[in-house]
């Protein structure tokens, strides 16, 4: 977050933007926070968008970059760390690791501030910045550009700031110059010191040809290809230099030019001296773009490895550049399989594969030798919004061999991008799925007069046409212009989507578009938080059980199902004293108190449940025949013999126990899910406390005041008193699914919300205790 906060002091009104001249950020979420867990911080972000946006013209002399870490960062994808500025404010710019020259590379979180490449790079960019005759930064933003272009970007030969085609001449003698009359020149230099040069005649070939490549293992920053502009015989006497169109890969040095924006040029000559006697190799050719571009399908994501795209390829040339059609979506994932094969066993440069993304620089680079076989694995960072390109893929490859192209879709790869950028809302789906796995046990309750175990509860629960139905109906009636002004008009707010698309498409306005696709991955992820629920649960039960055998000496044995309720003054001095206590402090204090007091009653029923389950003098249930449905429907049909004026425990004792213990258990997971949420806060006001005790402002204040109220009312809460429920349970049993729908609607961007329809769920659940 250091890096949003260095955009953010542009915010300050008293803030003077000419102090600031150069930020450099590494993995910050620029464009929208991991995880929106209160109001403040989506206020914050948004003011920081604004203020950049609305004064882009006077942030320009500020220039901006900003570095991701790649695959490995999962805890900030690098989407999130681009720049949401004006396509023409190039000032801004953002580049993932991966993509950065002498980098290459993947990183975490953490090693991204250590990454040895990414210091080199950042420490050799402040020391070209800094102007020789004052010793400070420059002010001059083009220079700022070259400098962090060549160190980040394309890293071309020619130092940062120098003369892009200035003019120069030769002094070699005649005998060094070589003009070559075939489309491919392939030089291995030798140990001896030696000037030469060669020629590429343009006049008679711009017709055929497109472009030029060339490339070459010879690491020396020093200019090395030119465009002649005047020659004498075979002699160039001046000539352009071309080499700031360099571009510096993982194996070699490469430059491709174009032959239409080279008029003025008759030759292109190379530059091949070895001065220091290092040997090297240089291969170059002249390009037919049609011929050595080729596109391809990539097969549809759900195809799950069955079908492959193959492609064959007689490398003729240097380049070739395959078109990956329809590949610009971040749930896609393929492995990508070359297998290369030469005739002749010579040495030669490796083969390097670049997986390049036309909207973002988030390029990724493999080498391979010759003969290899190379898996790679193509996923992207980002969407392209106008689905007008695709990702291309790359080859520089060794002339006279063959290479054979597989692409199938990685299946276990796919559902990887859906964790990683519909992870955040894992939230909103566990706390629908805990709230449905409560109405099933109300349902139950009503009908049987017990709650269902907890697999019988998580089938039933699971409803997805009940919750995603109405989800896309609304995307629907949003669509039409009449219900969009009633929309505006009542005040609610937008429909939130998955977080599949870009985040500049994800408006706040209701008005605009919401794509209905990204649903699909909807009930994935509800089984998902389905499989959270459950072992979450298990995790709970099996925390309680164990505690509960440490805590059963320091307290009597029980045998009612009332064991750890309170009174009625009691319960009322304690929603005073929570409220007064998370007024004072942090609402999240008081919450985190109040379920530990729910606990408390949870672990009292599991002391209980085991001190009845061990006694074996139980007497046996007997079912009134005035009941219904076979199970005791008020206390006085279930009256139990006595015994010397004591009543005898029967197993009816032991089974309210554990329907109660049921009952309980999910409670206290859905009130842990809430305090698990209010957790930043809890360690926000920790971290402050040496300097004020209260925390302001505090997201969880007043909002979780019914939360409060809901949560140590339900304390006394048993199925009995459910039972009697005459109004409040039936209301509570149609409204639960409403808000499962509502939380679906609009919490996925907004987590925050997620303890607001909680709130209102608890004090429904509440109410059918008392009413």
């Amino acid at each position: 977050m250091g890096g949003v906060v260095a955009r953010a002091l542009f915010t300050l009104a008293r803030f003077n933007p000419g102090l600031v001249s150069l930020i450099i950020t590494q993995a910050s979420p620029h464009q929208a926070p991991v995880l929106s867990l209160d109001p403040y911080i989506l206020e914050f972000y948004s003011a920081v968008r604004h203020r950049w946006a609305t004064n882009a013209e006077d942030l320009r002399n500020v220039t901006v970059l900003s570095v991701g870490g790649g695959y490995l960062d999962f805890q900030v994808r690098s989407g999130l760390t681009a720049l949401s500025c004006p396509i023409d404010d190039l000032n801004k710019m953002s580049v993932v690791a991966t993509a950065v020259p002498r980098t290459w590379v993947s990183t975490d979180h953490i090693s991204i501030v250590w990454c040895k490449e990414l210091v080199l790079a950042t420490v050799r960019a402040f020391f070209d910045l800094i102007e020789p005759e004052t010793g400070q930064f420059t002010e001059s933003p083009e220079k700022r550009m070259s400098v962090l272009n060549y160190h980040f970007f394309r890293h071309p030969v020619l130092h940062p700031g120098g003369a892009q085609d200035a003019p120069g001449t030769f002094s070699a003698p005649p005998e060094a110059w070589k003009e070559v009359n075939t489309l491919r020149l392939f030089y291995s230099s030798p140990k001896e010191a030696q000037v030469i040069y060669f020629l590429f005649a343009l006049s008679s070939r711009r017709k055929a040809y497109s472009h030029f490549h060339c490339r070459s293992n010879n690491m020396e920053m020093t200019s090395w290809l030119y465009g002649c502009t005047q020659m004498s015989g075979s002699i160039c006497v001046q000539a352009v230099d071309l080499s700031s169109r360099t571009e510096l890969l993982p194996a070699y040095k490469a430059v491709t030019v174009k032959i239409s924006d080279l008029l003025s040029v008759s030759h292109l000559i190379i530059d091949a001296s070895n001065p220091s006697g290092t040997e090297f190799v240089v291969e170059c050719e002249l390009q037919r773009e049609e011929s050595l571009t080729v596109s391809v399908q990539v097969p549809h994501v759900l195809s799950f490895g069955l079908t492959v795209s193959d492609i064959s390829i007689n490398s003729s040339g240097l380049l070739h550049t395959l078109q990956l059609q329809d590949f610009h979506q971040v749930y896609q994932a393929f492995r990508i399989t070359i297998t290369s094969h030469c005739k002749t066993t010579k040495d030669r440069l490796p083969s390097v594969y670049r997986l390049r993304v036309p909207w973002f620089r988030e390029d990724s680079f493999d080498t391979a030798s010759i003969p290899s076989v190379s898996d790679i694995y193509s996923t992207l960072h980002t969407s392209r919004p106008d689905n007008a390109s695709s990702a291309l893929l790359q080859l520089h490859t060794a002339p006279n061999c063959q290479y054979k192209v597989s692409i199938r879709s990685s299946f276990p790869k796919v559902l990887g991008q859906i964790l990683r950028f519909c992870g955040p809302v894992l939230p909103v789906y566990l706390a629908v799925v805990l709230l449905l796995m409560i109405r099933a046990q109300l349902r139950s309750i009503k009908r049987s007069g017990h709650p269902c175990g907890m697999q019988e509860v998580m089938s039933k629960s699971l409803q997805l046409h009940k919750l995603e139905l109405p989800v896309l109906l609304l995307l629907l009636l949003l669509r039409q212009s009449w219900f969009q002004d009633v929309w505006s008009t009542l005040g609610l707010p937008a429909v939130d989507s998955l977080p599949l698309n870009s985040i500049e498409e994800l408006s706040h306005d209701p008005k605009a578009s919401v794509q209905e696709w990204p649903r699909i991955v909807s009930p994935l992820l509800c089984v998902l938080g389905s499989s959270i629920a459950f072992w979450g649960s298990t995790v709970l039960r099996v925390f309680v059980c164990f505690l509960s055998f440490f805590l059963a000496p320091l307290h009597r044995p029980s045998v009612s199902r009332d064991c750890g309720t309170l009174r009625l003054h009691s319960q009322l001095l304690l929603i005073i004293f929570l409220n007064v206590l998370g007024g004072v402090t942090c609402g999240a204090l008081a919450l985190m108190v109040s379920c530990l007091l729910h606990l408390y009653r949870v672990l009292r029923l599991q002391m209980t449940e085991r001190s009845l389950s061990h006694m074996l003098n139980l007497a046996p249930e007997k079912v009134s025949q005035k009941s219904e449905n076979g199970f005791r429907a008020s206390d006085d049909h279930s009256k139990v013999k006595e015994c010397n004026g004591s009543p005898l425990l029967t197993e009816s004792v032991l089974q309210d126990v554990r329907d109660d213990l049921q009952l309980h258990f999910s409670l206290s997971t859905l009130l842990t899910l809430t305090t698990m949420l209010s957790v930043p806060s809890l360690i926000h006001w920790r971290h402050n406390l040496r300097y004020w005790v209260h925390l302001d402002p505090d997201p969880c204040w007043p909002h979780f005041v019914p939360l409060l109220i809901s949560s140590v009312l339900l304390i006394n809460c048993n199925t009995d008193t459910l039972l009697r429920s005459k109004l409040m349970l039936n209301l509570t049993l149609h409204l639960l699914l409403p808000l499962c729908v509502g939380m679906l609607a609009f919490c996925p961007l907004h987590i925050y919300r997620v303890t607001y329809f909680l709130s209102a769920a608890l004090a429904l659940l509440a109410c059918s205790c008392y009413f």
